[in-house]
């Protein structure tokens, strides 16, 4: 039987640490049954990015609908009621493909930036980007210190093919400023994650991962859940309502 729920031991972990491996969210029938979706699904829209090194698909629920049922299981239904124990909406959907033996590497960084549906100047928020038709912003720490990111392995992951290597604490510091980050990555370490299992952590972590050396993809469904509601003119992008009664099972 797979995990149903973030263990107790964890929580003050996850806290503590801003990240947090649970093994076994998704069962191995499960895995097939999401890599089966997303193999078959067509790739024709622009948000579908296929190189030799990297296939990603942004804002995946709305381009693959069908991922939905079979990503909301009991499991993680239980996971979320557990981490947002008065309720959460999902904000940003993506899926990464880091094939075998790609050369894409990712900086160290933490994941600032939120996805809107327009923009609206608003005290707080800012900087703005716009790009092939999306419209992101830096909000407040408090909206970033009140998400947490849920990346779905669907490969057994380690340092070979990709794992995310994070400073620990580091979510503690607020918005680090990027001509100091090296002065925090010596105590980086890495979080090998089994396929079906979850690295759970928040968008302030310091955050990195290698280029892969193995012949093993790294497919990982990344998954943002929030319980802040935006200021008025302002709204998620992609805001998903996460209460079970509102989604099929």
């Amino acid at each position: 039987m797979h995990a149903t729920t973030l263990p107790p031991m964890l929580t003050p972990e996850f806290a503590a640490r801003g990240c947090a491996t649970l093994p076994g969210l998704y069962g191995p029938e499960e895995v097939r049954a999401l890599l089966a979706c997303i193999e078959n699904a067509p790739a024709a829209s622009p948000n579908f990015r296929r190189s030799q090194g990297v296939f990603a698909i942004r804002n995946l629920l709305g381009e693959i609908p069908a991922l939905l049922p079979l990503l909301h299981t009991a499991a993680l239904r239980e996971l979320l009621a557990e981490l947002f124990p008065t309720g959460c909406h999902l904000t940003k959907a993506i899926y990464f493909d880091k094939p075998a033996g790609s050369n894409w590497l990712v900086a160290w960084h933490q994941d600032l930036m939120i996805n809107v549906a327009q923009r609206a100047d608003r005290p707080g928020y800012g900087p703005w980007t716009a790009k092939a038709g999306w419209v992101a912003v830096q909000p407040p720490a408090a909206v970033l210190e009140n998400t947490t990111t849920i990346r779905l392995h669907l490969d057994d992951c380690d340092a070979t093919n990709g794992a995310l290597k994070v400073v620990p604490g580091s979510h503690q510091r607020g918005v680090v400023p990027p001509e100091t980050i090296t002065d925090f990555t010596p105590a980086a370490t890495v979080c090998p994650v089994p396929a079906g299992g979850a690295m759970l952590m928040k968008p302030l972590l310091l955050h990195a991962s290698n280029r892969s050396t193995s012949d093993r993809p790294r497919r990982v469904i990344h998954l943002e859940f929030s319980a802040e509601e935006l200021p008025a003119g302002l709204a998620w992008r992609e805001r998903l309502a996460m209460a079970a009664e509102h989604l099929p099972r």
